[in-house]
């Protein structure tokens, strides 16, 4: 049984800036089929949510949109269909929006078992970036034990991510940053070492933490200005990685600079390789859940109340936050 009847949703008409999206009412749904109703205690927003709701996004959502794409919280009712999920579960909610809610009715395929030993609050920060993080270094870059990883926006969430998995795949990681507190933040996550790449000559620096060899593998969700130069610090035979482009600007990239490196450029949709490779897609789902039974776990960065919703779009747009922006909705 569902006691409440109505249910509050940040939604918006048409795709814009935070202040397109309002805080509205709705009659509360009724789970059917492999549905499964979850009262929302946590939801987070990266970069890449507040680009997909002002309509940046490669991938238009339909209207009207209710952002974000990761929460935690309870099961308080399930369909007939639904099986291995029951009233009372923690859980994890991971689909294309619709996550800033007090409650979410989602598919089963979109709901998984919170890991053992999380806060509410980790659990709804850690899905996407870490399924991100480990497909692109594991499936597209094929990171070995020894490698050096440079990580770019290694404070945010999927570079913390990043860092962490980097580790745990046996690389070296030089994690850049650009505040000294972004950057011991990022050391504290595992980095063995960290990059200023705020002033202009951090190629050099670059250069000087590899022995002038460069890097095997750039983790680049930044883009921007930063791009170019990554790429021509990479190593023969690098790879680098397009995560996002928090830096704003899409970068070109001359054609030959791959030629004369005989480096890669790979790009990584953490959301086309759920939908094209499931079987890869859960066999990486399954470690990530692995790892965090042995303490892998999700830096929480700047909490916000729900009432706050813009102001936390806001800083996830900035990269303001150390770690992922979190929403509290609802309680513990």
């Amino acid at each position: 049984m569902i006691p409440e009847t109505r249910m509050r949703t940040i939604s918006a008409d048409t795709l814009g800036p935070p202040d397109h999206y309002t805080m509205v009412e709705q009659p509360m749904p009724n789970p059917g089929g492999n549905q499964i109703l979850v009262r929302v205690h946590a939801a987070s927003l990266g970069y890449a949510d507040v680009l997909l709701a002002a309509g940046g996004y490669q991938v238009k959502p339909p209207l009207p949109f209710v952002p974000g794409t990761e929460a935690s919280g309870t099961v308080v009712a399930a369909g007939p269909g639904v099986a291995g999920i029951a009233t009372g579960d923690k859980v994890v909610v991971a689909r294309f929006g619709g996550c800033l809610a007090d409650h979410i009715l989602a598919g089963r395929d979109e709901v998984f078992p919170m890991p053992e030993g999380m806060s509410f609050e980790q659990a709804s920060s850690y899905r996407s970036n870490y399924s991100t993080a480990l497909h692109a270094l594991k499936d597209r870059a094929a990171l070995g034990a020894g490698e050096t990883l440079l990580v770019l926006g290694a404070a945010g969430g999927v570079g913390t991510a990043a860092v962490q998995i980097g580790k745990r795949l046996g690389a070296r990681v030089i994690a850049g940053a650009s505040s000294e507190a972004k950057r011991a933040f990022a050391r504290a996550q595992g980095a063995d070492d960290v990059l200023d790449y705020s002033v202009g000559n951090w190629r050099d620096s670059l250069k000087a933490l590899t022995g002038g060899r460069g890097v095997d593998v750039v983790f680049d969700p930044v883009g921007g200005i930063l791009f170019e130069p990554a790429f021509r610090s990479l190593a023969w035979g690098g790879r680098h990685l397009v995560i996002g482009f928090a830096g704003g600007d899409i970068p070109r990239l001359p054609a030959n600079l791959p030629l004369l490196k005989g480096a890669a450029l790979v790009g990584v949709d953490i959301r086309q390789f759920h939908i094209k490779e499931p079987d890869k897609a859960l066999a990486n789902d399954e470690q990530i859940a692995r790892w965090c039974a042995d303490g892998l776990h999700p830096p929480v960065g700047s909490i916000f109340d729900f009432a706050d919703f813009r102001a936390a779009m806001t800083a996830a747009s900035k990269g303001a936050s150390l770690g992922k922006v979190v929403i509290r909705i609802g309680q513990d």
